[in-house]
């Protein structure tokens, strides 16, 4: 069988690619294997059959003829594990890539995550004003260590990698805040990673749902 995912039938980033299939479409997209995306809507999310699935009752899931998986790190680590091109071969090399997307996901993205989830619940609060230089820093501080590591270099490890694309989506989530841009060579990493066709394919896929549902809710 084809491998099977998850993905918002409605998703609330209004089709900027934010929403956590984008990561795993993307790794499809970059090896060339082919994939079935099953559309869920909120109310399905919180169902007992999404809920064996996802216990948390998020998205995305991935199935395949083995295994079921939950997670976008989990997933795109089976995706480069199972096809050619996201990981080397060389033991080595293989777990500093896996190293950059464990990096991404645990040490870059909480507080952009921490970030945008003030912005999105906390805005009307009499703290919000106070606690956004607070926040702020944290982020700066996580793009500065990776600014001076990246360097001048293309990539994190001289290759694109599932590294790069971990690191590139959760990237994007600071495109509008003004802090990515204080990094020039952070702005420039990111963009050639939105400019891969890989991207290009599976933010077409991701954005065409959205447009299919405000289409059919207009």
């Amino acid at each position: 069988m084809k491998p099977v995912i998850t993905a918002f039938r409605d998703s609330p980033d209004r089709g900027q690619g934010l929403a956590r299939d984008m990561a795993v479409r993307w790794a499809f997209e970059e090896v060339g294997a082919p994939y079935d995306v099953r559309l869920v809507t909120f109310a399905e999310l919180k169902e007992p059959a999404h809920r064996a699935l996802q216990p948390f009752g998020q998205i995305p899931t991935y199935e395949d003829s083995e295994t079921a998986l939950f997670e976008s790190g989990a997933i795109v680590l089976r995706i480069a594990e199972r096809h050619a091109g996201l990981l080397p071969a060389e033991a080595s090399a293989r777990a500093r890539v896996i190293m950059w997307m464990f990096a991404a996901l645990s040490t870059v993205e909480p507080p952009i995550v921490e970030h945008d989830a003030a912005c999105l619940v906390e805005s009307e609060e009499s703290w919000f004003a106070a606690r956004q230089p607070l926040l702020r820093a944290r982020i700066r501080h996580r793009l500065g260590d990776l600014s001076l590591r990246l360097g001048d270099a293309d990539w994190l490890e001289g290759t694109f990698s599932a590294g790069d694309l971990m690191m590139v989506a959760v990237l994007r989530r600071l495109h509008g805040s003004g802090l990515l841009e204080e990094h020039p060579n952070l702005v420039t990493y990111v963009a050639r990673g939105e400019a891969r066709p890989a991207f290009k394919r599976a933010f077409d896929g991701q954005y065409a749902v959205f447009i299919a549902a405000s289409s059919a809710g207009g």
